[in-house]
């Protein structure tokens, strides 16, 4: 009789947890739980990886020039994997599973050998005005393995953390605009989902022992660009950040490539939103104390690192550096 009801306990949590894990993978938890991977690291512990951001337009606007240089410098830092700041597919994100833009936009376009290795995707304003859950889909991981996308989770390594954070929920003019529609199923309650949002982040900062930290979303927090500051994340998102030593916030949203250090605390905000249409001459005013670079042109990054130091490098389509920058523990050098 026992051994009967331990069967039957353990039948009921496997239903359980498949249960869940089905709501999971399609979107429908407003939870926001941060699912967890385990990133390897090369044998001396050391981690490369390109960042790249607003990029889907079929390898219009310099797209196509864009990954071809991504694809050589991939090669010469040995990239482990890449990471996608957002806005996918343009401009009104995937209509579903079977939208050819995912092929003419994402498989075909970055086919350097490089680049062939996973890509760390999180969501844009512009992917939530198609359907969400299609980037969610492990269906377009069988069309091609290198994608994975969810709407937040986190990526351990040997040496750095990161967080990925769904951002665009956090903007109310979204929720009150008329001209776009956007597809929040997954989202609603929406202050449910950010509050806990909120607190699984903070929570999964806390408790990281990682040398690094870094924090990957869409959304500028600070940016001198088109759309400068993002109130919702400075006031909600960036003390937590501070809090928790964060060493870098890395986003996409404004097209250009981006450095700004912080007066007050140690992070740094880069934004990597070059892969395709860039906004020529959009840039405001900022500190020059602070702006360490401002390009208003298509490009993207590389970070190189391991347990004493990181190194950021900014490229433009031609494979030209336009700025680095490196952090060794407490320590800080910069160079342009």
């Amino acid at each position: 009789m026992a051994i009967i009801m331990r069967k039957s306990l353990m039948f009921t949590k496997i239903i359980m947890l498949c249960v869940c894990m089905v709501f999971i993978l399609n979107g429908k938890l407003t939870n926001a739980y941060l699912q967890r991977f385990r990133e390897a690291t090369k044998d001396d512990g050391s981690l490369s990886f390109l960042v790249i951001g607003d990029w889907g337009r079929h390898g219009a606007f310099n797209q196509s020039l864009v990954a071809t240089k991504m694809g050589k410098v991939g090669e010469e830092v040995d990239v482990d994997f890449i990471v996608s700041t957002g806005d996918n597919f343009y401009d009104d994100g995937l209509t579903g599973i079977d939208d050819p833009a995912f092929i003419h936009s994402f498989t075909n376009i970055y086919t350097s050998p490089s680049l062939h290795k996973k890509w760390y995707n999180v969501l844009g304003n512009h992917d939530y005005r198609g359907d969400v859950l299609a980037q969610l889909s492990p269906k377009l991981r069988e069309k091609d393995p290198r994608w994975f996308c969810l709407r937040s989770y986190i990526i351990n390594t040997e040496n750095v953390d990161l967080f990925f954070v769904d951002t665009t929920p956090f903007q109310d003019k979204y929720f009150q605009e008329h001209k776009h529609t956007y597809d929040w199923r997954g989202v609603l309650p929406r202050q449910k989902y950010l509050s806990n949002l909120l607190k699984d982040v903070e929570e999964a900062l806390k408790k990281s022992s990682a040398k690094w930290k870094f924090v990957i979303g869409h959304h500028t927090i600070m940016s001198a660009g088109h759309h400068g500051y993002t109130l919702e994340l400075v006031q909600h998102l960036l003390p937590i950040l501070k809090a928790n030593n964060v060493d870098l916030y890395i986003n996409g949203h404004d097209h250009c490539l981006q450095h700004i250090s912080s007066s007050d605390s140690e992070l740094q905000f880069v934004t990597s939103g070059g892969g395709s249409k860039a906004w020529k001459g959009d840039v405001g005013w900022w500190n020059p104390n602070e702006l360490k670079l401002y390009y208003d042109g298509q490009g993207f990054m590389s970070i190189q690192l391991n347990s004493t130091q990181f190194h950021i490098v900014f490229y433009d389509i031609f494979g030209n550096v336009l700025h680095k920058w490196s952090k060794v523990k407490s320590s800080f050098y910069a160079s342009s």
